[in-house]
C-alpha cells in the first residue's frame, strides 16, 4: 500500500511539473528579444526627421536650397513652411532671422528638409511681448 502512494505522489508531482513548464518558459520569454515574426508596437512619433535649428545664412529660391549656418538643405514640393503659425513660402525667410525645422538625410549625403519654421520660436515670442509690456 505505501508503495502504491509513493508511486501516485511521483507521478503527481511529475505531471504537475509537465503542466507548469509550458508556463514557465512563456514567462522566461517575455525578456526575450523580439522574433523577425512579431512586429514591434510602432512609437509615437514626436517629429519626422532630425531636427535642425539656427541662423539663415542664405536662400536660393531659384535651386531651391536653405542655408543654415553652414548646412544647406534642399526644399521640396513635400516640404512644410511655416512663419508666424501659417503656411509661407521660401521667399518668406530672411537672412539672419532665427529658423528651425526637420530634415532627412538621403543615401548621397543631400539633407532634405521636411519642415521649416521661420522666426523664432512661439514661446520666445510670447516671452518677449509679455516682457516688453511689463516694463511699460
Amino acid at each position: 500500500m505505501k508503495k502504491n502512494i509513493y508511486k501516485i505522489a511521483v507521478l503527481s508531482l511529475f505531471a504537475a511539473a509537465l503542466v507548469a513548464m509550458p508556463a514557465l518558459s512563456r514567462a522566461e520569454g517575455t525578456n526575450a528579444p523580439a522574433s523577425t515574426n512579431q512586429v514591434a508596437p510602432a512609437k509615437p512619433k514626436k517629429h519626422e526627421g532630425l531636427v535642425f535649428r539656427g541662423t539663415v545664412s542664405a536662400i536660393d529660391a531659384k535651386a531651391m536650397t536653405l542655408t543654415v549656418e553652414t548646412r544647406t538643405f534642399a526644399v521640396t514640393s513635400d516640404t512644410k513652411i511655416i512663419r508666424n503659425g501659417k503656411s509661407a513660402t521660401l521667399a518668406d525667410g530672411v537672412v539672419g532671422e532665427q529658423v528651425s525645422g526637420t530634415y532627412k538625410k538621403t543615401s548621397d549625403g543631400k539633407l532634405n528638409a521636411t519642415s521649416i519654421h521661420f522666426g523664432a520660436k512661439a514661446e520666445n515670442k510670447n516671452k518677449e511681448a509679455s516682457d516688453a509690456g511689463a516694463s511699460h
